[in-house]
């Protein structure tokens, strides 16, 4: 694979870069896509934060969180009634959760990294693995192309 370009699409991009400066992967991937659903960016970046490293608790992983939060910006109901929307949405999120697990075995953080990242000690251990700048940047990278696949 030596000498390979990979090609990444403008959001991927982004989504890595503000990963890279420090947001979580959770904020990464829904700060990208917000503002395509009318929901401006800082608002965004403060409703994702407490989602990293899956809930703080190593579960859910943190851009497969985000992701779900875009899906209910365009596909949510806000109509309590309405059955029609709110299965599609669900019906969405599975979509989504599915190609997620087929491309990386799992949704759950503490899976896919290997460690739990929710002790001092699993964290100690994904800081020296550097999992945090490789790992979880690829987990970023390919939430936000599985979106895109999907037509967000």
């Amino acid at each position: 694979m030596k000498g390979m370009v990979i090609y990444m699409s403008a959001k991927e991009e982004l989504a890595t870069s503000r990963f890279g400066e420090g947001f979580n992967c959770a904020q990464s991937v829904f700060s990208v896509f917000c503002e395509d659903y009318g929901l401006n960016k800082d608002t965004a970046l403060k409703t994702a934060c407490g989602l990293g490293s899956g809930f703080r608790s190593g579960e859910v992983c943190g851009a497969v969180s985000g992701a779900v939060l875009v899906i209910g910006l365009k596909y949510g109901h806000c109509d309590a009634g309405d059955a029609v929307a709110k299965a599609n949405c669900y019906k969405k999120t599975e979509e989504f959760l599915d190609v997620f697990r087929q491309k990386n075995t799992s949704i759950v953080c503490r899976d896919l990294l290997g460690l739990d990242v929710s002790t001092d000690e699993g964290r100690e251990q994904a800081q020296e693995r550097n999992l945090f700048r490789t790992k979880c940047d690829d987990l970023v990278r390919i939430a936000v192309l599985i979106l895109e696949e999907l037509g967000y």
